[in-house]
């Protein structure tokens, strides 16, 4: 698995990460959607690779 998130990337990713997690958490309901995005977020932003940058060919970071 070849890291392919980079430095502004991954701070957006926590920040809009931790947001939506937290939003959909107290608003509870259908909410649990925007939630489970907030996760994918952080997941991706702790491990730094993204598949959907793997399947588009994307990379955001500098030293690759």
């Amino acid at each position: 698995m070849v890291k392919n998130v980079g430095g502004i990337d991954k701070v957006l990713r926590i920040v809009f990460g931790i947001g939506f997690l937290g939003f959909g958490i107290v608003q509870g309901g259908a909410w649990w959607a925007l939630a489970a995005f907030g996760a994918v977020l952080l997941v991706t932003a702790i491990t730094g690779f993204c598949g959907l940058y793997t399947f588009l060919k994307v990379n955001t970071r500098k030293d690759a």
